[in-house]
């Protein structure tokens, strides 16, 4: 979700870009946005509370609580014990929430950062909403993982445990126009530096399925129960078949969520064919327009890693090659996501 601004606790000068990040979800605004997306929100509610048996008198650590609804799906499943943590100030109104609600007794608010924090006793199931655009945007699936690695009992539960991160093509001629090369001629000036600058930073934006091209194809297997925080650092390829003849403005990323652990496994997913979410899709412009024809490939690599200076901005690197009827060649496009 995209950070909202809030009321800041610290002078600007003196925040860090985790104080900032913090500081964009003590805003109601963005917990509204992630609140009324309903693929969402119901998929975690449908996840939890129809599967009480899995919770039923069970210990529930929540990691970055928000408002608190994931606790309280988890409270009314029957959890004995619920520890919500969360870092931002929305968590005075968390409180206020889960005692408005009768879940004082059950769920205790935790103020501070996952990996500082210290809980009363390891847990038997970790909740959490953690994933970003581009799935690991703002990298708060690390703090799951130091959750995980802590305070999770040997057999216990995470929800979601799986997820997959898909790439393909799309047609998207109107808005590159518009906003990338826009800047090669504004009213009879050349403005390209600009445009070199725009292609580097990613679109977060809802894709039509009639702009997709070509195949889709699944990149990356996230398993939240072993991955590593190396592993978030990542290259992968991919191999992209146009199902039509057009030109390839985009490449887009998306992903699925998946809760493998329910007596039926709840699967949503962020994809341009699917109902659209607060992640919407995340687009990549190439440096050019590739005219390709119905069946032709565009393979390539997708890499990914933090930023060194802030890691929970993505440095995103794509590599691409076509041999085809109208274009043959190689292109290196870099990006940041922030």
């Amino acid at each position: 979700a995209a950070p909202a601004t809030g009321n800041n606790r610290l002078a600007g000068p003196d925040m860090t870009s985790s104080d900032y990040y913090f500081n964009s979800y003590a805003h109601f605004g963005i917990h509204e946005e992630m609140l009324k997306d309903e693929t969402r929100t119901r998929s975690y509610m449908l996840a939890i509370c129809n599967n009480a048996h899995l919770f039923q008198d069970k210990i529930v650590l929540d990691v970055g609580c928000g408002t608190g609804v994931l606790s309280m799906f988890a409270a009314r499943a029957g959890a004995k014990k619920v520890y919500a943590v969360e870092m931002s100030r929305i968590v005075d109104q968390a409180r206020e929430i889960v005692e408005a609600n009768g879940f004082s007794d059950t769920i205790e608010i935790i103020e501070g950062k996952m990996e500082e924090v210290e809980l009363p006793s390891k847990v038997d199931l970790i909740i959490s909403e953690w994933m970003g655009y581009f799935l690991f945007y703002e990298s708060m699936l690390e703090s799951v993982l130091v959750a995980r690695d802590k305070w999770l009992v040997d057999g216990g539960l995470i929800f979601p445990d799986k997820c997959t991160l898909f790439v393909c093509g799309i047609e998207d001629a109107q808005y590159r126009n518009e906003k990338i090369d826009f800047w090669d001629d504004v009213y009879g000036f050349k403005m390209s530096c600009i445009k070199k600058i725009a292609l580097t930073e990613p679109l977060v934006d809802s894709v039509y399925g009639e702009q997709v091209c070509t195949a889709v194809q699944p990149v990356l297997e996230v398993d939240v129960n072993a991955v590593t925080k190396e592993e978030l650092a990542f290259a992968v390829p991919f191999r992209l078949q146009l199902s039509r003849t057009d030109f390839v403005h985009a490449i887009v990323a998306f992903f699925d969520v998946r809760f493998t652990h329910c007596h039926k496994p709840i699967v949503f997913d962020t994809g341009p064919f699917s109902r659209l979410t607060h992640w919407k899709q995340t687009v990549f412009y190439l440096d050019r327009a590739l005219p390709m024809e119905a069946c032709e490939l565009i393979e390539g690599t997708l890499a990914c890693r933090p930023n060194h200076r802030n890691p929970r901005d993505l440095d995103i690197a794509i590599k691409y090659h076509v041999d085809g009827k109208h274009l043959g060649g190689d292109g290196v496009l870099h990006y940041r996501l922030r």
